[in-house]
C-alpha cells in the first residue's frame, strides 16, 4: 500500500468527522443559546416577536455554518487566515465610508436582510492571523523585537479602525484578546510589563486631556467612567443604566421572582433589556441559581476548549482554539462585570444570549474553527 493510499484511508469520512466533533461543546452552545431564546421570549412579554424568532433562525444558520466549517480541514483555515484578516479590514474601512449609523455610532453595514457588524468578525479573524503567524514563526524568535512588532501592528490596525466608529468595548476586546494569544505563544513577560506601563500612561493622559480640544475619548465615554466610579452622582441620567441593573440583580435574590415576573424588565425600567443588560433580566427572574447556572455553562465551554487545545499537537490549531476560548471568555466576563457595576458600561453583549445577529453568527463560526481543529487534529 502506497503512502498516499494509507493516508487517504486514515482520513475520517464525512460521517466519521461528525462523530469526531467535540460534542460536549456543541451541546453546551445549544444550551446557552436556548437560555437566550427563553430570555428574549420573556423580555418581549411572552412573545417570539420581535427578538426570539429571528434569533432562533440565526441560530439555525449559525449551527449549519459551524458544522460546515468543522468538516473542512484545519490546514485550509490556516491558509485562509491572511485573506480573512484582510477581508475584515476592508469591511471596517467600508463601515467608515458607507456604514449605517445607530445609537450615535457608525458600526454596521446594512445588507438589507440584516445589519452586519464587521468589528465582531474582526475578533475572529485577528485570532486566526495571529495563530497562523506564530505557527509559521519559529519558537525561538517569538520574543525578538522585530517579530514582536508585526503582531502588534496586526492588533493595532483594526483596533484603530474600530475606535473611529467609536466602539471602545470592542477595541478593548481586540487588544486584550490579541495580547492573550501573544502570551500563549510565548512572548516574553518584559513586553507585557512595558505595555502595562504604557497603558498606565495612556489612562493618565485620558483623564488629563478631558475638556481640552484634543481629549482622547468622547464626552459620553467620560460620562461612562464617571458613572462607573459613582453611579449615584447622576441616577436619572448617565447612572440610570447601572442603577436599574443593580436593582434588578438584587431583587432576584437566591431563586428569583419567577419566569416573566421580573418587574424591572416587564415595566421597562431596565434599559437595553434584550441586548447588553439581558443578564440582569435572567438574574431577576431566576436569581442566583439561574445566573450561576449560566456562568457554569460558559465555564464548561472554556474547559472543553482548553482540553481540546492542550491535546492538539498542531500549533496553529492549539493557538486558534485557545484564542477563540479567550475571546469567548472576554465577552461574558466584560458583560457580567459591566452589568454588576464592576466595570464601565462599554456595550459588550452577553455571548449567544443577547439579541444580535452578527455576534451570534460570528461566535458560532469561531466555534466551527474550534471544531475543525478538534476533528482534524493529529491522531
Amino acid at each position: 500500500m502506497s503512502f498516499l493510499e494509507h493516508n487517504l484511508k486514515t482520513v475520517p469520512t464525512g460521517f466519521r468527522k461528525i462523530l469526531h466533533l467535540n460534542w460536549p461543546i456543541v451541546l453546551l452552545l445549544m444550551a446557552i443559546c436556548t437560555v437566550g431564546f427563553i430570555m428574549l421570549y420573556s423580555v418581549a412579554g411572552g412573545s417570539l416577536r420581535p427578538w426570539a424568532d429571528p434569533q432562533i433562525k440565526r441560530f439555525a444558520l449559525g449551527m449549519s455554518l459551524m458544522l460546515i466549517i468543522a468538516m473542512v480541514p484545519i490546514w485550509f483555515w490556516r491558509n485562509m487566515a491572511g485573506v480573512a484578516y484582510l477581508g475584515s479590514l476592508l469591511l471596517l474601512v467600508m463601515v467608515e465610508l458607507f456604514g449605517a449609523v445607530g445609537m450615535g455610532a457608525q458600526r454596521w453595514i446594512d445588507l438589507g436582510f440584516m445589519r452586519l457588524q464587521p468589528s465582531e468578525l474582526t475578533k475572529v479573524t485577528l485570532v486566526m492571523i495571529l495563530a497562523a503567524y506564530y505557527d509559521w514563526l519559529g519558537v525561538g524568535k517569538v520574543s525578538r523585537p522585530i517579530w514582536v512588532i508585526i503582531p502588534l501592528l496586526l492588533i493595532l490596525i483594526p483596533t484603530a479602525l474600530v475606535l473611529r466608529q467609536p466602539d471602545l468595548g470592542t477595541a478593548i476586546l481586540l487588544v486584550t484578546g490579541g495580547g492573550i494569544i501573544m502570551f500563549l505563544a510565548g512572548v516574553s513577560w518584559y513586553y507585557f510589563g512595558a505595555v502595562i506601563a504604557i497603558a498606565t500612561g495612556i489612562v493618565a493622559a485620558v483623564f488629563r486631556t478631558r475638556g481640552t480640544e484634543w481629549q482622547f475619548l468622547k464626552d459620553y465615554q467620560y460620562r461612562r467612567i464617571d458613572t462607573f466610579l459613582d453611579p449615584s452622582s447622576d441616577p436619572l441620567g448617565a447612572g440610570y443604566h447601572i442603577t436599574q441593573s443593580k436593582i434588578a440583580l438584587g431583587s432576584g435574590g437566591f431563586s428569583g421572582r419567577g419566569f416573566m415576573q421580573g418587574t424591572q424588565s416587564r415595566l421597562n425600567f431596565l434599559p437595553e433589556k434584550h441586548t447588553d443588560f439581558i443578564f440582569t433580566t435572567l438574574a431577576e427572574e431566576f436569581g442566583f441559581i439561574g445566573a450561576f447556572s449560566l456562568l457554569t455553562l460558559y465555564l464548561l465551554v472554556l474547559v472543553f476548549c482548553a482540553a481540546s487545545a492542550f491535546s492538539n499537537k498542531d500549533r496553529f490549531a492549539s493557538l486558534l482554539t485557545l484564542g477563540v476560548a479567550a475571546t469567548f471568555f472576554l465577552f461574558f466576563a466584560v458583560n457580567m462585570s459591566m452589568v454588576m457595576g464592576l466595570a464601565p458600561v462599554v456595550g459588550v453583549p452577553l455571548p449567544l444570549v443577547s439579541y444580535g445577529g452578527s455576534a451570534m453568527l460570528v461566535l458560532l463560526v469561531a466555534f466551527g474553527l474550534v471544531q475543525s481543529a478538534h476533528v482534524h487534529r493529529p491522531r
